[in-house]
């Protein structure tokens, strides 16, 4: 457990190094949650969504005190991700209950690393959103709940929170792009 603390602290302090260690001890039970979404869904993309939040929210992420606390959040936020992309395409999930199945599954893909520019980079565009769609942005990255909670949360009904969170993310990349990063390159395996 505190060399687990301990590479949290590294990741939190922005070692992409210790990120993409970390990154590639979890990627494969990462995935394997996945498995149910997977003639649903682009788990790749899904994934890669995923582990972005988790880069972006380390910073703030505070370890709750039992195993695999990262690992933990990293899999509701994928299942959030997918979820997600289940709804912007109006198709429905196979039995949830499988995505806990490969938590403690460990795998040895090792995706590239993060740029660390970008994590900045990232951190200038959130700050430049309106207060709505900031709002709503960071409720869904730093919270593991579901939209209807996260809604009532920022005082939004759902209907609102969803379209600030699709405004935030198309605010975000417009700024990225701006910014000169290629999220299609980010982004890839």
């Amino acid at each position: 457990m505190q060399a687990e603390v301990a590479q949290l602290a590294r990741i939190s302090a922005g070692d992409a190094a210790a990120f993409g260690q970390w990154a590639s001890s979890i990627e494969a039970s990462l995935r394997g949650t996945l498995r149910p979404f997977a003639t649903l869904c682009d788990c790749e993309a899904v994934v890669q969504e995923a582990l972005l939040r988790v880069w972006q929210v380390a910073p703030r992420f505070k370890h709750d005190g039992r195993p695999n606390a990262l690992l933990r959040f990293a899999v509701t936020t994928a299942r959030n991700v997918a979820l997600s992309e289940l709804r912007r395409t109006s198709a429905t999930p196979t039995e949830l209950e499988s995505l806990h199945r490969a938590l403690e599954a460990q795998g040895d893909a090792t995706p590239r690393p993060p740029d660390p520019h970008l994590r900045t980079a990232v951190a200038r565009c959130r700050e430049k959103l309106p207060g709505q769609p900031a709002a709503a942005l960071t409720a869904r990255l730093e919270r593991a709940e579901d939209d209807h909670a996260l809604a009532a949360s920022v005082r939004m009904t759902l209907n609102t929170f969803l379209q600030n969170v699709s405004r935030a993310r198309k605010l975000l990349a417009d700024c990225l792009k701006k910014a000169g990063i290629d999220l299609d390159l980010e982004l890839a395996p």
